[in-house]
């Protein structure tokens, strides 16, 4: 008898997720728990609990008391227990990656490759013992004008499903460094990464206090957002959430930023390369399950591409569910793209491949899978040219002119990404002048920049000043002092000193 392929390490008890509260780990009462169901199995892996306002200020409290110590500790000194953890996070890799995979359904290699780019974005983080020297000028005769970045106390940050482990790093690692007490509230679907993250940052040494977690759904988010202890958040996660996220703490006076959905869209014109373009635009529909604000969802084919799309096609056909792609994260998922698939139907489009009812892999009937869906012939006004699907399912929409490209993109609510395949430099720097989100790809499907480059979209993407990563991060988590000094009287003043 064919035994089944194991994809992911399945615990033989369930995973008990409990904040980290003042550097120990601590199982609330009084609140109600959820399962954490996988979306490889359809069954219950763990348990999370739903906290509201008055877990969020015990962790707060705590992390209040660490923030006055380790905001003295020079820079230098914090950054080496960032040096330990990195160790430890590489050390655990193959841990992390099947944890993530467990809880969010991507495929092990997707779980460890979002490990290894929060890796990436910490890596920057260590290098601002070098780089964040600040700035002194003689300003005027005997006068002199310093800045010192300092840190707010303390901030959160408040992660999506679809990266457990990537997202939440690039927040904490940069924040910590420079001298915060951060709280994680992790997404309730996904909270395990969170917890084997906890596990390594007390392994680390971080003084208790500095990195906590707290879990829990809507009134843990707003328990965050509202605690006058917390000075800073960091959101990732749909437009609708972010701008609720945002609009409240600008409410209360408070920093945020705070990421949001996409509608990503690759431009294609007939002269790509197809040894780059078919790879690139099938990697970037199907990867994570299509469940990633990069993803692309919208191709634009200018012209006649008939031949590209074919081959695309016939690529998409021989991708294999967990092998090559990973499970949808819940049946609510599944549900609402199937109806998507059906809809766009109805208004008119046609499927030139569907992934419906494609057989699961062996032994994981129970999960939720969708194979790679290619929507053709939609017009730009459709629900599937214009929602946010988050899903293994590109809409493609024709045109016949660049200018036609650019004025559907340019319309576009989101700012994320959009991306251009093609071999023609004109081509390609008109794309990238005219487009009108925060991320351009030039023969790249996810145009994710790497460190010390920032990510943030533009748009209804983006809420909030800034960057997530790179320096915008910085910025994010600190503010500068400006010192101003004089010693002594000049004989040759002027009216500026």
């Amino acid at each position: 008898m064919e035994r089944p392929v194991q994809l992911v390490d399945v615990p033989k008890s369930p995973f008990i997720c409990r904040n980290l509260v003042g550097g120990e780990w601590q199982e609330p009462t009084d609140v109600e728990w959820r399962d954490i169901v996988s979306p490889y199995t359809g069954t219950v892996v763990g348990k999370v609990p739903l906290c509201g306002a008055a877990e969020v200020e015990a962790v707060a409290k705590k992390a209040s008391e660490a923030a006055k110590t380790w905001s003295k500790t020079p820079l230098k000194e914090r950054t080496q227990y960032l040096f330990r953890f990195r160790d430890l996070v590489l050390a655990n890799l193959d841990r992390l990656g099947n944890v993530a995979a467990l809880e969010s359904g991507k495929t092990v290699a997707e779980g460890k490759a979002g490990v290894l780019k929060g890796v990436e974005i910490l890596e920057f983080a260590l290098s601002l013992q070098n780089l964040d020297k600040g700035d002194a000028m003689d300003v005027s005769r005997g006068v002199q004008c310093v800045t010192v970045r300092q840190p707010l106390g303390v901030v959160a940050g408040i992660s999506p499903f679809n990266f457990p482990a990537m997202v939440p790093m690039w927040m904490f690692p940069t924040a910590v460094t420079l001298g915060n007490a951060f709280v994680l509230k992790p997404s309730e679907k996904v909270p395990m990464s969170a917890c084997v993250i906890g596990e390594l940052m007390v392994e680390a040494g971080y003084p208790p206090g500095v990195f906590s977690i707290v879990h829990g759904e809507r009134a843990a988010v707003e328990g965050v957002v509202d605690s006058d202890a917390i000075k800073a958040v960091g959101f990732v996660g749909s437009t609708k959430v972010a701008k609720i996220v945002y609009g409240r703490a600008a409410n209360l006076g408070k920093r945020s930023l705070c990421l949001g959905g996409a509608k990503n869209h690759l431009i294609l014109v007939p002269d790509a390369n197809p040894d780059v373009a078919i790879d690139g635009i099938v990697s970037s529909f199907i990867g994570c399950a299509g469940q990633r604000c990069m993803a692309a969802s919208v191709l634009v084919a200018v012209g006649d591409c008939e031949d590209l799309l074919t081959k695309i096609t016939e690529r998409a056909k021989r991708i294999e569910l967990g092998k090559d792609m990973g499970a949808l994260i819940d049946k609510a998922a599944l549900t609402r793209l199937n109806e998507a698939i059906e809809m766009a139907v109805k208004d008119g489009a046609t499927i030139r491949l569907d992934g419906r009812g494609v057989a699961a892999p062996k032994g994981y009937e129970e999960g939720y899978w969708l194979a790679p869906t290619i929507i053709d012939n939609a017009k730009g006004n459709l629900d599937c040219a214009t929602r946010e699907l988050f899903g293994p399912i590109i809409t493609i929409v024709r045109v016949k002119t660049l200018g036609e490209a650019m004025k559907f993109e340019n319309t576009n609510p989101y700012g994320n990404a959009t991306s251009v395949f093609t071999s023609s430099g004109a081509v390609a720097q008109y794309v990238s002048v005219h487009a009108t989100s925060g991320m351009i790809g030039v023969n790249i499907g996810v145009p994710v920049p790497r460190e010390p480059f920032a990510f943030g979209g533009s748009k209804d993407s983006r809420f909030g000043v800034g960057d997530m990563t790179g320096m915008g991060g910085v910025e994010l988590w600190s503010y500068t002092k400006k010192v101003t000094t004089k010693w002594e009287l000049q004989s040759d003043s002027t009216w500026m000193s």
